[in-house]
């Protein structure tokens, strides 16, 4: 390639755009056209954290990726749709912690991990392997803004004990969640990517649709809008560039946290259903949302039902006649409350809206991620055998979504969020996974969509009382998570091990 078409205002977009030039060159170019100064460092996120205002280094609302090319130009052809399958409610450590890539969980001399936590009533809690596919109902295990600010434990997530319980130290292995430990082996995960906010769904999901969670901490009435984002939602964006897009959803679409989106776009909030039949003859929109049914992975559920549920998504897409044309994003909402041993991450706030803070809420602001998720591309042109380490949270989608179709930015959040190109090959000749990779079965698997629940009232029957399930004692923690007097020998040597490995290997990708 001679030239970088993303630099020249006169040349159209490439069939293959360079990597290089979108994730670096690009941001140069968008940041002189519009007439901002770049955030100083690698990592937008630890620019500020006390709030904006004019004269600011950061990208702004409204600005475009590509300032020099118009509002709607595709620049990543190879891709025409992004799926994204948001589930609920774990973190990167209870899923991913022992899949051997990444920065998980620390194995001791014993194989098992070392990570632990204080108990307040004195010892220490380990990291230990639940005994089962179950989550505990009766666990005390929260993802509420109060629980997560305790468990962050200004910045050391030493709070989990605490802030949640004992039981919020478990964790699954392949063997539990075969499923998703080989799709985590073959397609690129993300090591750094964080829930947008440390608090529920709905403010997690609002970051995700509208950049911004607009004051809201819960999951309650008080997330729902009857007026849109000041800004607007991506699904505006598309909108306005007639660009596809559908939410699939079994009883509540998340589009309908900003209630005019729901009730202006009739025939774009469509049921479950709709997916696998636009998937089967290659009709998918550009953008999709898939929701989840409720406890399907709650912290409260069976985690092999969620991960049925998932496959059969995951398999749709791989099996469909649009599967070089397509990515799909795995990833969850929020923590849950379980525990995760890296601490968010400094974060611009994405607009002057505080936190809607009650009597005896926390104090805390937009300035931090939430927890770390589990994130994974499937996509033809997914890297082959990658683990990025690039920071990320929700508005990164919104922020690849902006890039592919350039599109003007929501708020600052997703205006300087690093994009998910980090995940792509977008100059290999051929897609790396042209022919896709057979993957194991989930645990439990679901024979096809058509067993898929009614509603979510079902839905929550099948996870809560399902056959694997056992319950434990009330107020007990489950087996192996019995408080040790000090930590492990060999634990902090180790953890400090892992760290600087995880420091080195981000350096060598530049991070």
């Amino acid at each position: 390639m001679t030239g970088d078409p993303s630099r020249d205002p006169q040349s159209p977009p490439s069939r293959r755009l360079s990597r290089r030039s979108l994730l670096a060159g690009t941001v140069a170019t968008g940041l002189a056209a519009a007439g901002v100064r770049a955030a100083v460092g690698s990592d937008a996120y630890a620019a500020t954290t006390s709030g904006l205002g004019p004269g600011g280094s950061l990208l702004r609302p409204g600005s475009l990726p590509y300032p020099h090319l118009p509002a709607g130009t595709d620049t990543l052809p190879q891709i025409e749709h992004i799926v994204v399958l948001m589930m609920e409610n774990h973190s990167f450590d209870d899923h991913l912690g022992t899949l051997g890539r990444g920065d998980g969980l620390t194995p001791g001399h014993d194989g098992r991990p070392v990570n632990y936590n204080p108990d307040p009533s004195g010892g220490f809690v380990r990291s230990f392997h639940n005994p089962n596919t179950c989550g505990e109902s009766d666990s005390h295990i929260s993802q509420s803004w109060n629980a997560s600010h305790i468990c962050w434990a200004d910045g050391t997530n030493r709070g989990f004990v605490k802030g949640c319980s004992g039981a919020a130290m478990g964790y699954w292995k392949g063997d539990d969640l075969p499923f998703y430990h080989s799709m985590a082996r073959r397609f690129p995960i993300g090591d750094r990517y964080f829930s947008s906010v440390m608090a529920q769904t709905y403010p997690n999901r609002r970051f995700l649709i509208a950049g911004t969670a607009l004051g809201n901490i819960r999951t309650d009435s008080s997330g729902i809008s009857p007026v849109d984002a000041p800004n607007g939602t991506i699904f505006d964006r598309l909108n306005q560039h007639g660009i596809s897009w559908k939410d699939y959803y079994p009883d509540v679409p998340t589009c309908a946290l900003f209630e005019p989106v729901l009730f202006n776009n009739p025939g774009k909030a469509v049921h479950l259903p709709q997916f696998f039949a636009d998937a089967a003859s290659g009709n998918l929109p550009a953008f999709s949302l898939v929701d989840p049914y409720v406890n399907f992975s709650e912290e409260s559920g069976d985690i092999s039902v969620g991960e049925a549920y998932a496959a059969l998504f995951v398999d749709a897409v791989m099996t469909g006649p649009a599967w070089e044309k397509t990515a799909l994003i795995w990833v969850y909402d929020e923590h849950g409350g379980w525990y995760d041993h890296v601490p968010p991450r400094r974060a611009v706030k994405p607009d002057n809206v505080p936190p809607n803070l009650a009597a005896g809420d926390l104090p805390g602001s937009y300035n931090y991620t939430g927890f770390r998720v589990p994130c994974c591309v499937v996509s033809a042109w997914s890297k082959e055998d990658y683990v990025s380490h690039q920071v990320f949270d929700h508005t990164s989608i919104l922020k690849l979504v902006e890039t592919k179709w350039n599109l003007p930015a929501l708020t600052f959040r997703d205006a300087n969020a690093h994009n998910m190109l980090d995940f792509f090959d977008l100059e290999a000749q051929r897609p790396p996974f042209a022919d896709p990779p057979r993957l194991a079965s989930p645990k439990n698997p679901f024979s096809s969509p058509a067993v898929l629940p009614a509603n979510s009232i079902e839905a929550s029957k099948m996870a809560l009382f399902h056959t694997t399930c056992t319950e434990l004692p009330s107020g007990t923690l489950p087996p192996r998570a019995a408080k040790l007097e000090k930590p492990p020998d060999d634990a902090n040597a180790l953890l400090a091990a892992q760290q600087r490995a995880f420091r080195e290997a981000s350096r060598a990708q530049g991070v």
